[in-house]
């Protein structure tokens, strides 16, 4: 009886221990929408590249202040030119559950990757929003598409027809 006694205790201390150690990894797996997870996905995503004036020269070393600022580089190909927008003043003006559905749907012209953004889930979505909507809504928005045929200022990028397309 003794014996049973310390082998219950055992397994029991046992058991408590590994729940210790075990559970706040599995909260953590779904701890669900989170400003560090955001700040994580944006670095990861590429979001920088493009939003974030200067980022990829400076091979990432951008000030955080200065991310998703948007960009006066012109990207132009044959669906005319686009701009990378300022994504702090357009997330100032959603809710997230507007932001959600934004990014669910968002069909948008190159160089955009816009059909990763629409693959994401929707707890990863809320965490860029959680994250982007704390760094503050600040700076100017990027310039307005111009369509084909129209000559966009510098700087730009000519990423002129896809391959195989008629010239």
């Amino acid at each position: 009886m003794v014996s049973e006694l310390r082998t219950v205790r055992s397994v029991a201390c046992r058991a408590v221990i590994l729940a210790w150690f075990v559970l706040p990894l599995s909260a953590a797996e779904g701890e669900g929408p989170s400003v560090e997870r955001g700040r994580y996905l944006i670095h990861i995503a590429g979001c920088n590249d493009c939003h974030t004036p200067g980022y990829a020269p400076a091979e990432g070393q951008v000030a955080e202040s200065e991310w998703l600022l948007g960009d006066s580089l012109g990207w132009k190909g044959p669906w005319g030119t686009t701009y990378a927008s300022n994504l702090r003043l357009t997330l100032s003006t959603q809710t997230e559950d507007q932001w959600v559905s934004f990014a669910q749907n968002l069909k948008s012209r190159p160089p955009m990757p816009y059909f990763n953004l629409n693959a994401m889930t929707a707890d990863d979505l809320r965490s860029m929003y959680r994250y982007v909507r704390q760094l503050q809504p600040v700076g100017e928005a990027a310039p307005a598409y111009l369509p084909p045929g129209q000559q966009p200022p510098p700087p730009y990028v000519d990423l002129g027809p896809p391959p195989g397309a008629p010239e």
